[in-house]
């Protein structure tokens, strides 16, 4: 239940902030978060900061082909993994949402697994780096096509509106997505069908190189939902308890059956587009620079700090901790070993055709 006074104005001018730079407390409503939730939520940012870190590196010494970086999307990514019922709702990420899909639930090693290619995986091997997914937790397996995922999203919303269950469906883009076609026709199925969904930008400004100035006419993205007949939230997404509480929102009233809405959680990506991306080139220092000034761990800290819930020891023994996390999770996926080459011709047919029993046993050099 969302009280009256936790409720957030669509289409504003500004930015939604419940936390300044300062680490104050700047709401017009009251905090009503225990302590132990506040701290999981710099937690879970800290253990995105180091997955991402720990997958850079692997990708330098050769042993990851391609990394999305996040830094700098921590708070809103763990802001909707937190507003949201995992397992239940259906989850539509994109591939820069390893922050997310950690705070959800979908364990370490998977992850790992996935962007090393070993039976670690669940789906064995079967999609690029960088793009987890889980069945368990109702979690769509990331997609490069930018936007791709879009109109699936709205179709699984307008099922769950159906089989009226209650369910709700999250689907996160960057805003390159909103210069596809899916993106709109998506967006405006949802928005005649009155279906249960959030759709959520992470705006950092960039479509690999492209700023948002040369992307769109309009000025924010939030403000495309008039089109469509949706509410419009713009939020900053270097908050992660804005992100949370407008999340937990507009999910609500999703699941209530009042239809979609979009949010727009402004942030910055510190890194560059992937792995093969020179962010240099197009990109002055000064302006990462001055972003990184707003890291959204900081500000979450000096919050926490003020209330006397976090200190040095807290993050030094939660630093070790997630570190220690991580390499356990690499020796684990390692030593699930190679997937084998035969699954390749599994897991899409009930019963395996002639045909391909023949392909299998010439590329195995097996005897018929």
């Amino acid at each position: 239940m969302i009280r009256e006074s936790q409720r957030f104005e669509p289409f504003t001018d500004e930015p939604i902030s419940v936390i300044d730079e300062a680490g104050d407390w700047v709401a017009e409503f009251d905090l009503d978060l225990e302590p132990e939730q506040l701290q999981r939520f710099y937690r879970d940012m800290l253990r995105a900061r180091i997955a991402d870190d720990r997958f850079g590196r692997l990708q330098r010494q050769g042993r990851v082909s391609f990394v999305a970086p996040s830094a700098g999307h921590e708070a809103a990514q763990v802001g909707v993994a937190h507003a949201v019922q995992a397992g239940k709702d259906w989850l539509y990420p994109y591939y820069r949402d390893v922050g997310l899909c950690l705070a959800i639930g979908i364990p370490l090693v998977e992850i790992v697994g996935q962007n090393l290619a070993t039976l670690a995986d669940p789906a064995r091997g079967r999609q690029m780096p960088y793009h987890a997914g889980s069945a368990k937790l109702n979690t769509f397996t990331m997609a490069s096509p930018i936007a791709s995922h879009i109109p699936p999203a709205t179709g699984t919303a307008i099922s769950q509106k159906i089989d009226g269950k209650g369910e709700v469906t999250i689907c996160t883009f960057g805003d390159g997505a909103t210069s596809e076609g899916d993106w709109h026709a998506g967006v405006n199925f949802a928005g005649a069908q009155g279906a249960p969904i959030v759709f959520v930008c992470e705006n950092n400004g960039y479509a690999i190189s492209v700023d948002l100035k040369r992307q769109t006419g309009s000025d924010t993205v939030h403000q495309k939902a008039h089109a469509y007949g949706m509410p419009g939230y713009y939020v900053d997404g270097m908050d992660v308890l804005a992100a949370y509480y407008v999340m937990k929102e507009v999910v609500a009233r999703a699941r209530e059956g009042v239809g979609p809405a979009l949010v727009e959680l402004v942030v910055y990506r510190y890194g560059g587009h992937s792995s093969a991306d020179d962010d240099s080139r197009y990109r002055p220092r000064e302006e990462v620079a001055l972003w990184r000034g707003r890291d959204p761990l900081g500000r979450f800290r000096r919050f926490l700090e003020k209330r006397g819930l976090w200190d040095d020891a807290a993050e030094a023994a939660a630093n070790a901790e997630l570190e220690e996390e991580f390499t356990a999770a690499v020796k684990a996926a390692e030593e699930a070993g190679p997937i084998p080459l035969e699954t390749m011709f599994e897991d899409v047919l009930a019963e395996m055709p002639e045909r391909l029993r023949q392909q299998r046993d010439e590329l195995l050099g097996r005897e018929r």
